[in-house]
């Protein structure tokens, strides 16, 4: 599923910036919260796959 993979690598993306923000750097930080709004919006596009291939299997 395509959505899915999107999902992964936007997660994968953001884990370098979150060490970051771990250690106290604020723009990484900034990022984190960008890059999770994008993840929430990806996330929300699978949820919408996934209920697009129940429905269409009964």
């Amino acid at each position: 599923m395509q959505e899915f993979e999107q999902l992964k690598q936007l997660v994968d993306a953001a884990e370098s910036d979150v060490a970051k923000a771990e250690g106290g750097n604020k723009a990484a930080g900034v990022r984190v919260r960008k890059q999770m709004q994008d993840i929430k919006a990806a996330a929300q596009n699978v949820r919408s796959k996934v209920l697009e291939l129940r429905d269409s299997g009964d």
